[in-house]
């Protein structure tokens, strides 16, 4: 097994806040992968149903933990509280050998 850590986050806002969401999430985008221990982030979007997808690989549970403490992460996670259906759903997956 690996210490990577792949997660894949479904984020449903309110459609009058899918725009400010998608553009928070994209604010981030360069300095989420600038970090150390980021390996990939990506957003997609369901044009159906307006949902944004995150997909993410860390280097460790450590790494994804550093990356929850930014500045910057705080302040779009302070925002989904306004912006959101509902929670997102989050999947954490270990990549297998």
């Amino acid at each position: 097994m690996t210490d990577r850590l792949n997660v894949i986050a479904k984020i449903k806002p309110h459609t009058e806040n899918l725009d400010e969401a998608r553009n928070a999430i994209c604010a981030i985008i360069d300095r989420t992968r600038a970090e150390p221990g980021c390996i990939t982030f990506r957003l997609s979007e369901n044009a159906k149903d307006g949902s944004l997808h995150l997909y993410e690989e860390w280097r460790d549970e450590a790494a994804l933990e550093a990356h929850h403490q930014q500045p910057y992460t705080k302040a779009v996670f302070e925002a989904y509280k306004d912006w959101l259906v509902e929670e997102p759903d989050i999947i954490r997956l270990r990549p297998v050998s």
